[in-house]
């Protein structure tokens, strides 16, 4: 069984954002399971896919396009 492809990514995704981030995210996504941890002070955006890998690039961009940062963290 192939281990799930995880990536975790610092923003500046602000609260009153997030669930409507979350839909889009989802909407755009739809096998990935996505969520928010904006408790930390990087704002995580942490994305798991239970098969394949995760486009890193393409995620950032989608949330760049709606104004907000997004970099992945490294491993």
């Amino acid at each position: 069984m192939q281990e799930p492809a995880v990536e975790v990514f610092r923003t500046t995704v602000a609260r009153r954002a997030a669930a409507v981030l979350l839909q889009q995210l989802r909407a755009h996504f739809p096998a990935w399971r996505i969520t928010f941890d904006l408790q930390d002070p990087d704002r995580i955006l942490r994305v798991q896919a239970a098969g394949g890998a995760i486009d890193a690039a393409q995620v950032a961009q989608l949330l760049h396009a709606r104004g907000f940062c997004c970099e992945p963290l490294p491993d």
